[in-house]
């Protein structure tokens, strides 16, 4: 079971196969494809932000603003200047990505929570200029409505399926992308700056440089995750800018187990599939009662799931 750790092993390509055939076999099963499609956008929120933390050791508190920001620009050129899906969601990533290296630039230059504490102002000016830029973001309306398009002006999107396909293909592209990231050598640059800063400097590491890179693209991913909830639910919103989703995103990676792979994916499904299950019984008690399950699991469970299985085989495997 090492795969939820390492993603290498034999045994987890054949579990990591597993999950994609249920995933596959998920609408036909009578799983509602909104919620999941919304579940993997999220996974693809948590693995980005999982970049940046868990292997940079970087806490942003301002992730909501690329998430959101990208939604509001895949939304609007799509449904408003008509684009195809596909260069709505490049364009929303690379405006995520030039917002990442301005942020970047900035915040960089401070670490720990100073570093915290700068992405957080800046994300929450950022979300400020989309509250006021009422004809571009609509307010607190938001951009309702979204039209899908059509996939390279021949797949039409407005089909369900067919767009459930088109998310599943994205969320395993963004897998193997960070898996890809994190097992190379700029990838194990990062584990040496999160572990240790200041040996990597002696190293001759330029570790600004590394940071600014992995900021870039984290922001840039979480933007592609913010155009496609767009594109899924028909809407941006400010809710998307705002900080409390940066909240969520750390939520979800805490939750599932900061620094693998299978834990912010896990996380994200988890509080995803806690809302849909409360908001209708409980109203605006649900982000209380996930807060307190949070806290409980924190409490049980200080390294995530996932992180708490492998410490649990570590010490088995000592036995």
């Amino acid at each position: 079971m090492r795969w939820l750790g390492t993603g290498t092993q034999r045994s987890g390509k054949l579990a990591w196969l597993v999950v994609l055939l249920l995933l596959i076999a998920a609408p036909f099963l009578g799983v509602y494809p909104i919620f999941v499609m919304t579940a993997l956008c999220f996974a693809i929120f948590a693995m980005a932000f999982n970049l940046l933390l868990g292997y940079t050791g970087l806490l942003s508190f301002g992730h909501a603003a690329f998430f959101g920001g990208a939604a509001y620009v895949t939304g609007w050129l799509v449904h408003t200047q008509h684009w195809t899906p596909e260069l709505g969601l490049v364009a929303g990533m690379l405006a995520a990505g030039l917002a990442g290296l301005v942020v970047g630039l900035i915040a960089i230059r401070r670490q720990g929570i100073y570093f915290a504490m700068v992405t957080l102002a800046l994300a929450q000016m950022l979300a400020y200029g989309f509250e006021q830029a009422t004809s571009f973001t609509g307010g607190e309306d938001g951009i309702q409505g979204i039209q899908r398009g059509k996939l390279f002006g021949l797949v039409s999107l407005d089909n369900d399926l067919a767009l459930y396909f088109f998310v599943l293909a994205v969320f395993v592209a963004v897998f193997l992308f960070v898996l890809r990231v994190v097992h190379s050598p700029y990838g194990q640059v990062l584990k040496a700056i999160r572990e240790n800063e200041p040996r990597a400097i002696s190293l001759g590491y330029n570790v600004d440089r590394y940071k600014l890179l992995a900021f870039v693209l984290s922001a840039s991913l979480a933007g592609l995750a913010g155009g496609l909830k767009a594109l899924v639910l028909h809407l941006a919103t400010l809710q998307d800018v705002r900080w409390e989703q940066s909240g969520e995103v750390i939520l979800m990676t805490l939750l599932g187990g900061l620094g693998t792979f299978a834990g912010p994916v896990l996380g994200a499904f988890t509080v995803v599939g806690l809302q849909n299950q409360l908001s209708d019984r409980v109203g605006s008690w649900t982000g209380v009662i996930v807060g307190c399950i949070f806290v409980l699991c924190v409490v049980a469970f200080r390294k995530g799931f996932v992180g708490e299985l492998l410490a649990w085989q570590k010490r088995r495997a000592k036995k």
